[in-house]
């Protein structure tokens, strides 16, 4: 299920220089962003799981990339 609403994503894509923006393309990008952030929540998560942290903090999403 969709977590990011579609109005910030659309906008994104024409700060991105887009005239005009499908809702497909739209929706698409959304999925795209919200799996690289889940992605990256995981392997963060993992991070502060080996540091013997249940807490995920800022230097662990940055180690994750």
């Amino acid at each position: 299920m969709a977590e990011l609403p579609l109005a910030p994503v659309k906008r994104i894509i024409k700060q991105a220089g887009a005239h005009r923006v499908s809702e497909d393309a739209v929706e698409e990008l959304r999925d795209e962003v919200e799996d690289f952030a889940e992605e990256r929540a995981r392997d963060a998560n993992d991070l502060a799981g080996h540091a013997g942290r249940k807490t995920v903090q800022a230097d662990d999403v940055k180690a994750s990339r």
